[in-house]
């Protein structure tokens, strides 16, 4: 099948996902890694793959299987450094391949410094960076509506300083 040249590149590229905590684990310590990811970039270029989507490996205390960035700058170190990272791109490079990192800006980990700044008060600039909700029953009763988690239980936490849910 021939893919016409004038399409973008990211329309005619085979794309492979790689969730690295379940990828390839290379210090056997039970938790994929970056490392493990360039450990097996030479299978991965053989068997055509020439786009490779990274999910989250960011900073996180792992609530929501790594999607809760704390640290949108920092490699998580179950999965490695930025040294590690460094080599990951540059050994996907010297293949001819490319990288996508799956970049989730609008859901953070209660532990990042944003979301920390938006609970110390009402009229924080932050807040807006997040929802923010007066529960249906005065001093936090009950959440703001019935939205689930998918993790299970509801979609929604109090914070008893500022009496508003997120």
């Amino acid at each position: 099948m021939s893919v016409d040249a004038a399409l973008p590149w990211w329309k005619r590229t085979t794309v492979y996902q790689i969730y690295p905590r379940s990828f390839a684990d290379a210090n056997a310590d039970g938790i994929g890694d970056l490392q493990g990811i360039i450990d097996r970039l030479e299978y991965l270029h053989w068997l055509g793959v020439e786009t490779l989507w990274i999910s989250p490996f960011y900073a996180s205390p792992q609530a929501d299987f790594g999607y809760d960035i704390s640290g949108h700058l920092e490699v998580a170190p179950e999965y490695g450094t930025l040294d590690d990272l460094r080599r990951l791109i540059e050994a996907v490079h010297a293949r001819g391949m490319k990288i996508v990192f799956d970049i989730v800006l609008n859901h953070t980990s209660a532990e990042h410094p944003w979301f920390l700044e938006s609970q110390k008060a009402l009229g924080n600039p932050r807040r807006d960076f997040y929802i923010w909700r007066k529960g249906r029953r005065p001093r936090g009763g009950s959440p703001p509506n019935n939205w689930r988690s998918m993790l299970g239980g509801s979609g929604w936490h109090y914070d008893p300083r500022t009496e508003e849910w997120y």
